[in-house]
């Protein structure tokens, strides 16, 4: 436990820096750009990052998964880097499609696909969740750190940059692109420095010959990386679509500041997932202590909205996105729930029940999709964001009901054993 929260602690300053640095490029590119060209450039970096999540996979999990093990990570991050190739390739194809038809769905004048296919490719080959896989492996938070400040630091001064020399969507495209690809550089330097990469073992094979369910797993996290995906950047897009694109700019600020905490859920979950590999019998009991932690840091964070909110926006975003305040505090309600969920997901996961927390995930991100039309044409943003509110909740809930399952066939398992001597059949079943 203590480990755990030495880490925590490590990723969440990595998330005060973070905070810091966005909170400077979020107010030069909103006062720079204003309400609309903020709202072309959100949908582009929407498109990007949608792209990217629903073509990639979780490496870091299969990494941290199988690379624990006697032989070291070799195999693993071999499997995990061949993954990676495939989703360049995926993505590619994923990226052209959505480009051309772009125009048929999407606010974008036609200037401006090109740039967005460009940032689509760049956000692509910049995938990092291998190396960030090895480092959280060998317990590193400190250098995947300082490794993952260097995106940032980059666009904040590209924010700077863009303002004195271009000053337009283009411009903050361009600065965000660069980020992308330094701290993919960084994070590939501090792993290969404290682990050496073997690129003859790069293969899709090795890993599914020795774990026959590999690829069962590899599927169900790939999906449910998507679904968080489409929660939050297809949502975005689709915010977008139907309400235009000085709707999607607002919408986009809001979430970035009301749904601060569930980058520091994405937090939790990812420090928590290495120590509940490990944590055997332990894991319920450090998932339900986080879960609890999670629940007063959401409360104070959700008042904080609440009183400070409106001042915030003004400050960072200017006057125009005022008018977004209660969607930011129903935002942060939402990330609130989802910090209380993060372990509990992590649990599931880890625990090998990765499709049970896809489905538990799925259904409530599916309807939230569905209606999102409705929930704009009744109440705009904050319809929108009563959405993603109602999504988080549904799925936090599910999250808990596996969970107490979980524990009842622990349960179960061990009374058998311990009453009628058959330790090894009951855990077979299970």
């Amino acid at each position: 436990m203590h480990r755990l929260l030495k880490n925590i602690l490590w990723l969440l300053g990595g998330r005060g820096f973070n905070a810091l640095m966005s909170l400077v490029y979020l107010a030069i590119a909103t006062r720079t750009l204003g309400l609309e060209g903020f709202g072309y450039f959100a949908l582009i970096v929407a498109l990007g990052q949608a792209v990217t999540g629903i073509a990639n996979f979780q490496t870091w999990q299969f990494v941290v998964r199988w690379g624990a093990g006697e032989d070291g990570p070799g195999e693993a991050t071999g499997f995990a880097i061949a993954l990676d190739m495939l989703s360049v390739v995926l993505g590619t194809i994923l990226a052209a499609v959505v480009i051309s038809t772009a125009q048929l769905w999407l606010p974008l004048p036609g200037e401006l696909l090109m740039l967005a296919f460009g940032y689509c490719m760049i956000s692509l080959i910049s995938i990092r969740t291998t190396p960030t896989g090895l480092l959280r492996l060998n317990f590193k938070y400190g250098t995947a750190t300082a490794a993952e400040a260097v995106q940032p630091a980059i666009r904040a001064a590209g924010a700077v940059l863009a303002l004195f020399y271009m000053p337009t969507v283009t411009g903050f495209i361009l600065a965000w692109g660069a980020s992308e690809i330094a701290v993919a550089i960084a994070l590939w330097i501090a792993a290969a420095r404290d682990q050496k990469i073997d690129l003859s073992q790069i293969s899709l094979r090795n890993i599914p010959r020795d774990h026959p369910g590999a690829w069962r797993f590899v599927w169900s996290t790939n999906l449910s990386g998507s679904l968080n995906i489409a929660g939050k950047q297809v949502m975005i897009l689709l915010v977008g679509s139907i309400g235009g694109e000085a709707l999607a700019g607002g919408f986009r600020v809001a979430s970035q500041l009301g749904q601060a905490l569930v980058q520091l859920a994405q937090t939790v979950s990812k420090a928590i997932y290495p120590e509940l590999v490990h944590a055997g019998d332990e894991a319920l009991m450090m998932a339900r202590r986080m879960a609890n932690i999670a629940l007063i840091g959401g409360v104070m964070a959700v008042l904080t909205a609440l009183v400070l909110g409106r001042w915030g926006l003004e400050f960072v975003a200017g006057p125009e996105f005022t008018g977004f305040y209660w969607a930011m505090v129903i935002l942060a309600v939402a990330g609130a729930i989802e910090l209380v969920g993060a372990s509990l997901e992590s649990l599931l996961v880890s625990a090998g029940n990765a499709g049970t927390a896809f489905i538990v995930r799925a259904v409530p991100t599916v309807l939230a999709l569905l209606l999102l039309g409705v929930a704009i044409e009744w109440n705009g943003a904050k319809g929108a964001a009563l959405t993603v509110l109602g999504s988080s909740a549904l799925a936090v809930i599910g999250f808990y009901i596996a969970m107490l399952n979980l524990q009842q066939i622990s349960i179960r398992i061990a009374t058998n054993g311990n009453g009628n001597g058959r330790e090894g059949k009951p855990a077979d079943q299970g």
